[in-house]
């Protein structure tokens, strides 16, 4: 069943009528009153916590309010449904017109510590030199917070993080609608509680979750009747179409060819932009005509399939046998004999084999059920001893079974992803809202999400709308790039370039 509305109950506005008025006055973040005694496992969630802190960014010495709290969900029958987690950081006496980001993780089922602790919160988790050690990872001061330029709310969609449904098991929330409509109205009653209408507004999303921006931006102005200033999507999903069978046609192979090469410039320390655009250009040329077209024969084909070797690292017998789709073979090919397997999330990061006798990848992913599964219990430690949220819940970093089950569109799971777009609400945003604006970042050795689809999608939008609208950024790395210090610094510097950008063609007041 799609939620079509969630709403708050007239009693429980009513009762936080003075807490709300306290919030306009001070314009700080408002703590959680909460309607009555809540049922099953939300009876674990604590009040909300405020608490008071100072980051040095820069130059400069940082005062925010931190506040660890939830917001309560409602069907139509009055009855709560849920609760959502979220994490604010607003500047200390910066007014109520300072820009507002609400960022939110993808998966689906992935919770927001990735971006909380990896990119835009006052803490990132340091995985020591060589960028992998999980075990020992240690929090430390984020000197390029985004809290230097906009105020942060981030979000846990239900079932990730600390936030729940009342009734165990309950996957009404499991779908692309009703997981935009929760989220908007998580924004919508955060702004309200803590007066921020005037405030620009602004999502953050990465991998679905830049899927999910798009939705929820559309949600908002339709239904909660906010309009988003702008949003950056991070290694989104835009065209499951494209993304989804790279190993089956042309143009999807073809697009994430270049991400391949990048990974072996990356893997021998080689990378280069100028033989990066070559890769670009051979892909889109010659890799996709051929793969469209029959099979060459002969010395075309041993021309064609040692091209693609050579740019991949990928062994030609093996190019060979798969057309030229290369699919997952990069997996366990890249770095032949090196006794290795590479990531998806990173295809130039390289881990020992747990199963060297097989010919097909059968283990984790090195990144995404590796060292970055710390992101988890470094939250939730840091929530509980420096935001004061204490809570005898399990924090859920990453639930594949929320995966598993998730409602794409026309049936579960399965092929129904692959149908999966965000492209006409991108266009449906520009063309509605002349004041919306999009930043889409990518690592270029991601194969997860291959920057190579929204290279296509932004190349194929209307230059009337995307015109000094729509920007497109390159880094090196893969799916969280952010893991690499230079990139993260160099990511963050483009983002308050893209803020300052937009709010100074904003009309004065």
């Amino acid at each position: 069943m799609r939620i079509r509305t969630l709403f708050l109950l007239a009693t429980f506005m009513a009762s936080l009528a003075p807490a709300l008025s306290h919030a306009q006055e001070s314009n700080q973040p408002r703590a959680n009153v909460q309607s009555g005694a809540r049922d099953g496992v939300l009876k674990l969630l604590p009040p909300d916590s405020v608490t008071e802190h100072a980051l040095t960014i820069g130059d400069r010495k940082f005062a925010y309010t931190a506040t660890a709290g939830t917001l309560d969900l409602f069907g139509q029958d009055g009855a709560q449904t849920g609760a959502i987690f979220y994490t604010a950081y607003v500047a200390r006496d910066s007014g109520a017109n300072r820009p507002l980001t609400f960022a939110f993780n993808g998966g689906p089922g992935a919770a927001s510590a990735y971006l909380h602790l990896g990119l835009v919160g006052p803490k990132v988790l340091d995985f020591g030199p060589d960028g992998r050690d999980g075990a020992n990872a240690k929090l430390v001061d984020n000197p390029q917070s985004w809290l230097d330029f906009t105020d942060l709310v981030l979000i846990d969609p239900i079932g990730t993080g600390w936030s729940r449904t009342t009734k165990a098991d309950d996957a009404n929330y499991y779908n692309v609608d009703a997981d935009a409509q929760s989220i908007a109205k998580a924004i919508a009653l955060y702004v309200a509680h803590n007066n921020r209408s005037t405030s620009p507004k602004y999502l953050l999303g990465e991998s679905y979750g830049g899927f999910r921006a798009a939705k929820v931006a559309s949600v908002l102005q339709q239904s909660q009747g906010i309009i988003v200033a702008g949003a950056v999507m991070l290694s989104p999903l835009i065209e499951g179409q494209l993304m989804f069978n790279a190993d089956q046609f042309a143009l999807g192979a073809a697009l994430e060819l270049p991400s391949l090469a990048a990974a072996e410039l990356d893997r021998h320390k080689a990378f280069d932009e100028e033989k990066q655009k070559e890769a670009e250009t051979f892909a889109l040329g010659d890799y996709l005509t051929t793969l469209a077209g029959p099979p060459p024969t002969g010395a075309d084909a041993a021309a064609f399939y040692g091209r693609i070797a050579r740019l991949t690292g990928i062994p030609e017998d093996i190019v060979s046998r798969n057309r030229g789709f290369l699919g997952s073979s990069f997996v366990k090919h890249s770095d032949a004999g090196s006794g290795e397997v590479m990531s998806s999330y990173d295809a130039s990061f390289a881990a020992p084999d747990p199963y060297p006798e097989s010919d097909y990848d059968r283990g984790d992913d090195a990144i995404l059920d590796g060292f970055t599964r710390a992101y988890g219990g470094a939250f939730a430690d840091y929530a509980r001893n420096e935001l004061g949220f204490r809570t005898e819940m399990t924090y859920s970093l990453l639930d594949g079974d929320i995966s598993r089950r998730w409602e794409w569109g026309g049936g579960r799971g399965g092929g129904s992803r692959f149908q999966a777009s965000a492209t006409d609400d991108i266009r449906q945003l520009l063309a509605a809202n002349p004041a919306f604006h999009l930043l889409i970042a990518h690592g270029y050795s991601d194969v997860v999400t291959p920057y190579g689809v929204s290279r296509y999608v932004v190349d194929h939008l209307p230059p009337s709308l995307a015109g000094g609208r729509v920007g497109l950024k390159l880094y090196r790395g893969g799916h969280m790039f952010y893991t690499r210090a230079e990139q993260r610094a160099a990511f963050t510097a483009d983002a308050k370039a893209f803020y300052a950008t937009h709010l100074a063609a904003q009309p004065a007041d």
